[in-house]
C-alpha cells in the first residue's frame, strides 16, 4: 500500500482537478507501484472529503462491464465509483458543459433499490428481489486524469470517471420486462450515433449490481435501500461538445435527453 500521506495528497490533487475543471498527469506514471487497493483508498478519501463538504452520497456507478466499453478503454475489469446528489440531473436538463472534463455520454440502466444488497455471495436474483424499479439513464463521464495510457488504477482513483447522471423515461419493475433485451438508440443533434442492448453488460445488467455488492463487502460496505446504481454502459462512450443535444430512445421504456451549453 502507498503511504497514507501519499493517498491523501492524491485525493487532494483530484479534488482540486474537479474544482478547477482540469486534468492531471497519470498517477501510474508517477507512482509505478500503485495498486487497485491503493486506488480505492484514494477514491474513499476523496469521497470522505466530499461528504465533509456537505455532498450527499445517493448511489454508485459501475463501469467497464461490457466488452464494448473494455475495448474502448483498454481496461478488462469492472470498477465502481460514488454518485453524489449534486451529480443527478432530471430528464430534459440543460447542463453546463464546462462543469466537466473530457465529456462523454454512456447509455445505461439505473437500478433503484428498495432493500439492501449484501455480499459476498450476492446473486442476480438477490438484486432483482431488492430492486424497486429500473429506469433509463445517461451517465456523463468526466475524466480528471489524462486519458492516454491510463490504467484501471488511474480510473478508479478518479471516481471511475463519474461526472453526472441524467435519468427519466418509464420506470419498470424488474420482473415486468426482460432486462437483457432492453435496447437503446443514442442520438446527438438528431443523428443516431450508437445503439446497444443491455445484455452486453455481463449478459444481464443485474449481474453488475451483484458484482458491486460482492466487491463492496470486501471493504465492509454494502448497497443500501434507496440507492441508485448505474449498472454499466451498453454502448461506446460518445464525445459531447458545447451546444450538443443528446437523446436516448429506449423504446417502450421511453426517452431521456439533455443539452450541454
Amino acid at each position: 500500500m502507498l503511504p497514507t500521506e501519499t493517498i491523501t495528497a492524491i485525493a487532494d490533487e483530484l479534488a482540486a482537478a474537479e474544482r478547477d475543471r482540469r486534468t492531471i498527469p497519470l498517477l501510474t506514471a508517477r507512482h509505478p507501484g500503485m495498486t487497485v487497493a491503493d486506488s480505492y483508498a484514494v477514491q474513499n478519501e476523496w469521497r470522505r472529503r466530499g461528504i465533509e463538504r456537505g455532498r450527499t452520497p445517493v448511489g454508485r456507478k459501475i463501469g467497464l462491464t461490457s466488452k464494448v466499453m473494455q475495448a474502448a478503454t483498454g481496461i478488462t475489469e469492472p470498477d465502481y465509483g460514488t454518485i453524489f446528489d449534486d451529480m443527478v440531473f432530471e430528464n430534459g436538463s440543460v447542463i453546463e458543459h464546462d462543469r466537466f472534463v473530457n465529456v462523454r455520454i454512456e447509455v445505461e440502466l439505473a437500478f433503484v433499490l428498495g432493500a439492501a444488497v449484501d455480499g459476498p455471495r450476492a446473486t442476480v436474483f438477490d438484486v432483482l428481489r431488492a430492486t424497486e424499479y429500473v429506469v433509463p439513464a445517461l451517465e456523463i463521464l468526466s475524466s480528471r486524469i489524462e486519458l492516454a495510457g491510463r490504467t484501471i488504477v488511474d480510473t478508479i482513483s478518479d471516481n471511475a470517471a463519474m461526472g453526472g447522471l441524467v435519468y427519466g423515461g418509464n420506470p419498470v419493475r424488474p420482473n415486468d420486462v426482460d432486462l437483457r433485451w432492453v435496447s437503446a438508440l443514442l442520438y446527438r443533434n438528431e443523428t443516431i450515433e450508437e445503439s446497444g442492448v443491455a445484455a452486453a453488460v455481463l449478459n444481464h445488467p443485474a449481474t453488475g449490481v451483484a458484482w458491486l455488492a460482492n466487491k463492496l463487502s470486501e471493504h465492509g460496505d454494502r448497497l443500501e435501500a434507496g440507492e441508485i446504481v448505474l449498472a454499466g454502459s451498453f454502448t461506446r462512450p460518445l464525445w459531447v461538445e458545447r451546444n450538443d443535444t443528446i437523446l436516448a430512445d429506449y423504446g417502450p421504456m421511453g426517452t431521456i435527453s439533455c443539452r450541454f451549453v
